[in-house]
């Protein structure tokens, strides 16, 4: 039978959510209010990037059964204003619909840094809610007339300095005093420090960012920072200083294969400080040739691969407030002007998320090894007391040799070392402010004294958002995977998914978070770094259509392939299915169409078969680990069947797309050719046998899960790839990074989530348990990772997750959009296999969705959140629906059908237990 959802989902909506009944009584609505009100998916943005911004909501309720029928939103320029009489900027009056996601200002036009505050009332089936509370946003400068500044720094290296393979470039530091004569109304700075910058004013750090701006490539687009620094002026005298790294602009490696490696010159930065002053007037303070200039500071390199040199008897006390003698600093110069467009950033900065406390500390020789107890990403900070000129060395390392030195091979000509130079005074304290490590062991030598642990603590960074998904199971091994790959795939968002955070790579590939991305999406709220990065692959993209492996594409990686750069239209696709933004599809509808078209016009042939691909599945296991020892994992598997399956996937994908944004009359062609495309396939990988292409599991996994085999050899394929795995792979995979993408739904999508689990759980090779046996606290790169030529091989990457957590969320727990924004969800846990207990949880864009069930004796008992304006359907382990009983006296629930022994619920928003007491199998 098919899935219910295509059918039935859409009637309960016509039949309920059309109803716009307004109840008079407040009584009845319990508890009702709305929450979370975010613009462009922030809350209370300063200088955001458009002036038409989306708004969005939650509702938050006490009582069962609540969704919303209508809303108003009012938009003003002042607090005073902010009441339907004179709302003057927008006031929607009240719309009856349901939607709460993305809703599109549409008021009087707003200019550059037009300040608003906006609050929304919302009527749902239960009563009307109180307004919400206040929430505000600011423009930013949406015109490059609207900056006043020019950019500064210095035109050619300091003789210090060496312009090298692996360079030696310091920080640059730029200040400017100036005067505050009237009483501050507001102040507002809007920065680009590229690579990186540091601001201070009046000696205070402005905000809690860092390794700030996010990366982007420089020649297309450039991301400035805005801040209400109000609170950091005072009248009188002021100072701004502004230190700049080099981040990926001064890039980490500019003369080696000039040809492979962009790189965009030294620092610079562009500034512009707006104060309005009570009187209402203004004053603008920005970057020009009057500012002054210094290298010759403490921080003397900083480079992303090589660490961070630090020389503390350089340091200029006070240099950011105002009266300090600069005297004998340098003019600044004017620089070219990078050629990317001005964009305000809309996704976070990076940020110190948490701090680890090392393990343990133990003598090496004349040095000390610390180890942290986790592969993390980040760096240390470190309290030291000694001489002037002591010097203290970190080198870092994630793993250790036999004899507990650093194991550095796998980090290739990556220094990744920190160096401070004591000042001698009393005890100072140490971290790097332009450079981040991917590490879990230090190696500390120089360290005046006996250094403790105590003497360091680790700071974990990444970009400053949350973690809004957990999982636990009564299955260990599941959930120190989870555990892994959360440190995992946070320690690698850098204003950009990267693949690694430790050797000299560290690059946004796209093929890695192709699936990844959406099991990601599960556990952080990562939806504004996904918008960003489709963004840097939209830029990426040449006039003809070709899209990169690698974007931002700092590396010239145009190798031609339909899974790598295919991932434009996967995370499209995710960012769609768990927010409804249908911007994000229409803003990349044409680059994705364009992108395909060359593929077809390139590399299809006569026959129709997709011929070019690059990669194949990537980092397939060797077949034992014994025969792995040694192996390097870098080897190329081009597969005309990978580059043809995904082209046929991709026309389905972009048929939704199509219909999404009207685009009709596309539908038609891509079905068209879609059907050709299938025929073809099959007449030339199918094999009469019962399989497809070499006899691969990611040869008949493709064609499964992408519907390409006909429907009376389903069955054969199916049997042969789990004759693989049972009989050929003793329970095991054996696929690369294609193949790990669609392994785990497939087997559940053909009725064997039990050989899924199967594989899940192993902790012999090759397996993610695997990984944990032999020491891991992260993903491998490799499936062999501790035996593998260390050439290439990352202990902290995340592609080889696959869609191991999409199917934890959505296969055990249950928890999967059944509707775009979690309108309407479908929870259909897998009862039926060995594990006793699963409890997962996820903030949607609706609320809490929580799914928490546990076997006890002959029944079941799940504990269900579904939150307001959201309904689930609900697969119970029973053919009866007389066995299912709610505990809570909850009455929002309602049979529908049975359908593959299970009984078929629609349960209303509210927080429910169901005990089930006859479960099936």
């Amino acid at each position: 039978m098919k899935s219910l959802t295509k059918y039935i989902l859409p009637l309960i909506a016509l039949f309920t959510w059309g109803c716009n009944t307004d109840y008079s009584v407040e009584s009845e609505a319990g508890y009702v209010s709305v929450v979370d009100l975010q613009t462009e998916s922030l809350t209370n943005p300063v200088g955001i990037d458009t002036d038409t911004p989306r708004l969005s909501w939650r509702l938050q309720s006490d009582s069962g059964n609540v969704y919303q029928t209508a809303y108003q939103v009012l938009v003003a320029s002042s607090l005073d204003k902010l009441n339907e009489e004179q709302a003057d900027l927008w006031n929607s009056r009240k719309v009856n619909s349901a939607d709460n996601i993305q809703i599109k200002y549409n008021g009087d036009d707003l200019n550059s840094k037009d300040k608003c505050y906006w609050k929304v009332l919302v009527w749902t089936n239960r009563g009307k809610a109180e307004w919400s509370d206040l929430a505000s946003f600011s423009v930013g400068l949406l015109h490059y007339k609207d900056w006043w500044g020019r950019w500064i720094g210095f035109q050619t290296p300091f003789p210090w300095e060496k312009v090298v393979t692996i360079p030696t470039m310091g920080a640059r530091y730029l200040r400017k005093d100036f005067q505050v004569n009237k009483q501050i109304e507001s102040a507002t700075a809007y920065i680009a420090g590229l690579g990186l910058y540091e601001m201070h004013l009046n000696g205070q750090k402005v905000g809690d960012a860092v390794l700030a701006p996010t990366p982007t490539d420089y020649q297309e687009n450039i991301k400035y920072n805005v801040y209400d620094v109000t609170d950091y002026l005072a009248t009188g005298e002021n100072a701004v200083g502004v230190a700049l790294g080099n981040g990926r602009f001064f890039t980490m490696r500019p003369n080696y294969k000039p040809y492979k490696i962009k790189h965009y010159g030294l620092p610079r930065l562009l500034f512009h400080m707006e104060i309005n002053y009570t009187d209402g007037t203004k004053e603008v303070i920005y970057s020009s040739d009057k500012w002054k200039g210094t290298a010759d500071g403490p921080i003397r390199n900083n480079n992303e691969y090589d660490g961070e040199y630090y020389d503390a008897r350089k340091e200029f006390e006070g240099w950011t407030i105002a009266g300090f003698d600069d005297s004998k600093w340098l003019d600044v110069e004017y620089m070219l002007e990078p050629r990317g467009d001005y964009e305000a950033q809309m996704n976070d900065n990076m940020k110190v998320m948490q701090e680890v406390e090392p393990v343990s500390i133990a003598q090496l020789g004349d040095k000390h090894i610390l180890d942290m107890g986790q592969n993390m990403v980040g760096w240390l900070r470190m309290k030291v007391k000694g001489r002037e000129g002591d010097k203290v060395t970190l080198r870092f390392a994630e793993s250790v040799n036999a004899d507990g030195s650093l194991f550095m091979t796998n980090l290739r000509d990556a220094q990744v070392t920190d160096t401070y130079i004591l000042k001698g005074d009393e005890e100072e304290i140490y971290e790097p402010t332009f450079t981040y490590h991917g590490f879990r062991y230090v190696e500390i030598s120089g360290y005046p004294g006996i250094p403790t642990k105590d003497d360091f603590i680790g700071k974990m960074v990444y970009d400053d958002i949350e973690t809004i998904g957990t999982f636990s199971s009564s299955n260990p091994v599941l959930n120190q995977i989870y555990e892994n790959a959360w440190w995992g795939i946070a320690g690698n968002y850098k204003g950009m998914p990267v693949d690694c955070p430790q050797r000299n790579e560290r690059q946004p590939w796209l093929g890695d978070r192709a699936v990844g991305s959406y099991g990601e999406s599960f556990m952080f709220d990562n939806i504004r770094l996904y918008k960003k990065w489709l963004d840097d692959i939209k830029y990426s993209q040449k006039a003809d259509g070709c899209i990169p492996d690698v974007a931002p594409a700092y590396w010239n990686y145009y190798s031609d392939n339909m899974s790598w750069p295919g991932t434009y239209l996967m995370v499209a696709d995710m960012l769609y299915q768990q927010t409804s933004d249908v911007e994000v599809i229409s803003e990349h509808y044409n680059a994705m169409k364009l992108w395909l078209n060359y593929m077809k016009d390139r590399y299809m042939n006569d026959v129709l078969i997709v011929t070019k691909d690059s990669y194949g599945d990537w980092v397939v296991p060797p077949p034992t680990i014994e025969e792995a020892e040694g192996k390097n994992a870098d080897v190329k598997r081009p597969s005309e069947l990978i580059s043809s399956a995904y082209y046929i996937y991709f026309m389905d994908v972009m048929s939704g797309f199509a219909k999404i944004i009207g685009e009709t009359d596309d539908i038609d062609q891509f079905q068209s050719l879609k059907s050709e495309l299938v025929k073809a396939f099959n007449a030339k990988f199918y094999n009469d046998q019962g399989y497809y292409g070499k006899n691969t599991m990611t040869d008949q996994i493709l064609p499964l899960y992408f519907g390409i085999v006909n429907e009376e050899n389903e069955s054969k394929v199916f049997d042969r790839l789990v004759e693989i795995i049972e009989k050929e792979n003793d329970g095991h995979l054996s696929t690369g990074l294609i193949g790990t993408q669609w392994l785990m739904r497939t087997l559940t999508k053909f009725g064997r989530a039990d050989l899924a689990l199967e594989i899940a759980t192993n902790t012999t090779y090759p397996s993610w348990g695997y990984m944990i046996e032999n020491g891991a606290t992260t993903i491998w790169e490799l499936w062999h990772g501790n035996v593998a030529n260390p050439k290439m091989n990352s202990q902290n990457h995340t592609m080889l997750l696959g869609d191991l957590i999409v199917w934890y969320y959505e296969s055990l727990a249950g928890i999967k959009a059944a509707r775009p924004g979690f309108y309407e969800i479908e929870m259909k846990p897998e009862f039926g296999i060995n594990l006793d207990s699963v409890s997962a949880s996820y903030q949607s864009a609706q609320g809490l969705i929580s799914s928490a069930w546990k076997k006890s004796g002959d029944q079941v008992i799940w504990n269900i959140t579904i939150p307001p304006n959201s309904k689930a359907m609900v697969y119970f382990p029973s053919t009866k629906p007389e066995s299912v009983k709610e505990s809570n006296g909850l009455k929002g629930f309602d049979y529908l059908l049975s359908e593959d022994g299970r009984a078929v619920f629609e349960v209303l928003s509210g927080e429910y237990e169901f005990v089930i007491r006859e479960p099936g199998s």
